[in-house]
């Protein structure tokens, strides 16, 4: 094993692995207020001076995907649809040669408005968070009662052609962990992609409890009470989601447990801060400022060896099973997905 990171080339680690996958947050700030991620006041937002602008993000994606082999490109937050250059920010990344895979994590609220615009300037595709299809229990999860346009972003993303639409959902126990059948009749209905995602400690209150935590194999047998599920003869590679097939196909369901059956081992991806900082892992407790390198007037190749070094620190894994592990400082609002 190499004691230092190599001087050139891809984003590699000392166990091997190579991130491909970029994280982009463009924003720390959300029109929601999650119970699981932020308190109903928000959060201290990040000053203006400190977010990367537009110019600084494209061209720290650009030295991502020209110099260090990232080919998929995927913007989060906060919410991203509330950045102000966001089309500008997407067209610049899809005039990139080699021209990344580009993909989009919201909680929908707009999305129908600007789907159109966003597949013109080469969005790819979304993925739409949503947990609950009854109303009231939207309004309470995130203390804003907008279900409808959730929905109707659904809605204007598939018929914009931002395919596969895919719906992440986070079950809760005691709150909405009855809906799962539920969410993927809906997901089957109207041809959306469900992925499940198990409940991770990132909120910004650190109440995350494991032992409330609705888990994968609860999941499953949830929707195995209404639907037959086979595991997907694709390979799943670097991808989070384990998959089914859905009473034989061609329709699959997927989960994403992060805490109960970890995919470390096989993460490709890297991430940006709003602010500029590559983090590791989602998880990680240390950051490498990229922010900083680029205003001192820090060169393309000078950037991408400091990517390189914060790359080749990634641990072997997160270690939330691990009695020392330390859930990080930074809220998934402000680290982005």
């Amino acid at each position: 094993m190499k004691a230092t990171h190599p001087s050139d080339g891809v984003l590699v680690d000392r166990y091997g692995r190579i991130a491909r996958d970029l994280r982009v947050s463009l924003t720390d700030k959300c029109n929601l207020r999650c119970t699981y991620c932020m308190p109903a006041e928000g959060l201290p937002w990040l000053a203006g001076p400190q977010l990367l602008t537009d110019e600084e993000i494209v061209r720290l994606v650009g030295v991502a995907v020209r110099r260090l082999g990232v080919t998929e490109v995927r913007f989060t937050g906060g919410e991203p649809l509330i950045r102000p250059g966001l089309l500008d920010i997407v067209a610049a990344v899809a005039a990139l040669e080699p021209r990344p895979r580009i993909s989009l994590t919201t909680n929908g609220i707009g999305l129908d408005r600007l789907a159109p615009a966003l597949h013109a300037a080469g969005l790819d595709r979304v993925n739409v968070s949503l947990d609950t299809l009854d109303a009231d229990r939207f309004t309470a999860l995130t203390r804003r009662p907008r279900l409808d346009a959730v929905l109707a972003g659904l809605a204007g993303a598939a018929a914009a052609g931002l395919t596969p639409v895919k719906i992440n959902s986070v079950l809760m126990r005691g709150v909405n962990d009855d809906e799962a059948p539920a969410l993927l009749r809906f997901a089957l209905t109207h041809g959306y992609e469900l992925r499940f995602i198990e409940q991770m400690p990132l909120d910004a209150q650190h109440g995350w409890d494991r032992a409330a935590m609705v888990t994968a194999d609860e999941i499953l047998a949830s929707l195995r009470r209404e639907f037959d599920l086979r595991t997907d003869p694709v390979e799943r590679g670097s991808a989070p989601a384990e998959t089914w097939l859905v009473d034989g196909g061609p329709a699959r369901v997927g989960v994403i447990a992060s805490v109960t059956r970890p995919f470390c081992g096989d993460c490709d991806r890297t991430r940006l801060t709003a602010d500029g900082q590559v983090r590791a892992c989602l998880f990680a407790t240390e950051e490498s400022d990229l922010r900083g390198a680029l205003r001192a007037g820090v060169d393309d190749e000078g950037l991408a060896d400091r990517w390189r070094r914060a790359m080749w620190g990634k641990r072997a894994g997160h270690g939330i099973d691990d009695p020392t592990f330390l859930q990080p400082a930074r809220p998934m609002s402000a680290i982005g997905g």
